[in-house]
């Protein structure tokens, strides 16, 4: 099956030069979007796509995203696909998270996500279609060890975007979150204590001291996994899925 509903069609995504949010860029590029990458400026400075516009954004102002929007549909017409891919990740016990630490994961990861899709949603809306994808996480679903705040704020987020489908169903606007598991992104490996090839297989083994299952499928995901299941809810195929929480983690979580 070929997905369609990409060309010549206008998109945003945010966190656009992670590991996830490059790799979704670069597909909705090569599927004929007209794509706009925003990340912070360093972000986009050190990792971006060839040939595709970016923008500095910090999700954390909302006013920032509504010009965003403003400015992208004055210059190439209307939004009609959106994906919020930014997010940080914050460790450590709760018991001694700095409140720093917790507001600045709270703000990026929750608030930020109803800036975003906020900002997505009032442009869509009023023109009667769109599809809006969020990258959330299947921490948002299963407590984990030292991963509250992140959690948190990922399970918020998860809950926001429902919700935002609910309330924009009737303008045609669907709403849908993709949840990954642990992915081979710069923020799985910066978590590893052991190295290279020993810290993937301990992710894939588990542990049952941090009360953490395994991979079943024996192996991590890629960005391109992530990016594939992203597409996939934007695309005209999934035209009639919307409030969809879709775990891509191997079933990790063993979750029905």
């Amino acid at each position: 099956m070929r997905l369609t509903g990409f060309e010549g069609r206008t998109a945003i995504v945010t966190g656009a030069a992670g590991g996830i949010g490059r790799e979704i860029v670069r597909h909705l590029h090569e599927a004929g979007a007209t794509v706009i990458a925003t990340d912070t400026m360093a972000a986009l400075e050190a990792d971006s796509v060839p040939d595709v516009p970016n923008r500095v954004l910090d999700v954390r102002d909302g006013a920032a995203a509504e010009a965003l929007v403003a400015e992208v549909e004055a210059r190439h017409g209307p939004l009609a696909l959106g994906v919020h891919a930014a997010g940080v990740l914050a460790i450590g016990p709760l018991l001694d998270l700095p409140a720093a630490e917790w507001d600045r994961v709270i703000g990026i990861n929750t608030t930020g996500s109803f800036n975003v899709t906020r900002a997505f949603g009032r442009a869509m809306a009023r023109q009667g279609k769109g599809a809006i994808v969020a990258v959330s996480s299947n921490a948002a679903g299963i407590p984990r060890l030292n991963m509250g705040a992140y959690a948190a704020s990922k399970a918020a987020a998860t809950m926001l975007i429902r919700c935002l489908g609910l309330e924009l169903a009737a303008q045609g606007v669907r709403c849908n979150i993709v949840a990954p598991g642990s992915t081979l992104t710069p923020m799985q490996t910066g978590m590893w204590t052991e190295d290279g090839g020993a810290g993937e297989r301990a992710v894939i083994e588990g542990s049952l001291s941090a009360y953490r299952t395994g991979i079943p499928l024996r192996k991590l995901a890629t960005p391109e996994d992530i990016a594939s299941a992203v597409m996939f809810l934007l695309s005209d195929q999934a035209g009639h899925v919307t409030m969809a929480d879709l775990y891509v983690d191997g079933g990790a979580t063993l979750r029905a």
